[in-house]
């Protein structure tokens, strides 16, 4: 784990042969903003590190937090420790590696709930399709990397949070 000038941490998970990762995934340092008092998000990301990064920033917020690999953990997480609940906002990565990608994870996840959900679909790639899925789905869509500052704005903008 390392910090750079901005306060920002990194974190270099070991290869899988011993040999240095040029994987870094930045973990989102706790900024000095809003925050969403019992706010349930539903994060789903399959990098387990990204995963990891997103609950600690929401939940020093005050969010709490559903994180899950995939769309059939993030459901089977809502219903086990949430009873059921309806998340107040869904955060999605757009590659995922599953059979799925983010906005099919969304699409479930609001369907479950039979109520639109608001979400966040994160794409590392500016010229992917999520682009055009974006407007017909009501998403908000962040290119990566996504630091704490513009996730906090984006989820203003989904009224999720106050200013």
């Amino acid at each position: 784990m390392a910090h750079d000038t901005f306060g920002r941490v990194y974190f270099s998970p070991p290869s899988e042969h011993d040999q240095g990762s040029s994987h870094q995934a930045l973990v989102m340092k706790k900024a000095s903003l809003t925050v969403a008092i019992a706010k349930l998000v539903v994060v789903i990301d399959d990098d387990p590190l990204i995963l990891e990064a997103t609950e600690g920033l929401l939940r020093s917020w005050g969010c709490c937090v559903v994180p899950a690999q995939s769309c059939e953990e993030a459901l089977v997480r809502l219903a086990k420790t949430q009873a059921g609940r309806r998340p107040d906002v869904i955060v999605s990565d757009y590659q995922l590696s599953r059979e799925l990608n983010g906005v099919d994870a969304i699409e479930r996840v609001r369907s479950a709930f039979s109520n639109p959900i608001p979400a966040l679909l994160i794409s590392a790639d500016a010229t992917c399709s999520a682009r055009g899925e974006v407007g017909s789905g009501g998403y908000h869509l962040l290119y990566k990397p996504v630091n704490a500052e513009r996730l906090h704005a984006a989820l203003v903008d989904a009224s999720v949070l106050q200013h």
